[in-house]
């Protein structure tokens, strides 16, 4: 039943793809911010490692960046399955403004400070250099948010 329904959507869509103008602010709307999102593939047999490196890694740092309001939220995903040259690891960081990449010097120097009080650079490099030996990027992008008016 859901696969007929899934099907028949699918099919409707194309029918109308060809017709419809979609209009920004009318069919869909663009949020404020931007979604990061690195695809990684990380050898099957690593993803705990990798996922257990992330949280020292990545997450104390994440969470400095969400407390001076850099980004407001981050995910890691996992993908169930695997297919070779496949992304499998998602690492998801929500910036609320694109203004907030504009340069400025005292805040990034003071962040870069924090960030490696919880985790050196050296330590940077040791666990890089363990990553690199079972994980590939595979795309890096910025994505925005639409809604979908109803």
């Amino acid at each position: 039943m859901i696969r007929s329904f899934v099907m028949g959507a699918a099919t409707a869509t194309l029918a109308f793809a060809g017709v419809a103008v979609a209009k920004q602010y009318v069919d869909y709307t663009p949020q404020k911010g931007f979604w990061q999102i690195s695809a990684i593939e990380v050898d099957p047999n690593h993803i705990d490692d990798y996922l257990a490196g992330l949280r020292k890694s990545q997450v104390p740092g994440f969470e400095v960046l969400k407390k001076r309001g850099l980004m407001d939220s981050y995910k890691f995903l996992v993908r169930n399955g695997y297919g070779k040259g496949s992304p499998n690891v998602l690492i998801m960081t929500h910036v609320p403004s694109a203004a907030l990449l504009d340069p400025d010097k005292a805040r990034d120097e003071a962040v870069e400070k924090e960030i490696l009080a919880t985790f050196s650079e050296e330590q940077g490099k040791i666990a890089v250099a363990g990553y690199e030996k079972y994980r590939q990027f595979l795309d890096d992008g910025q994505w925005t948010e639409m809604t979908m008016e109803k």
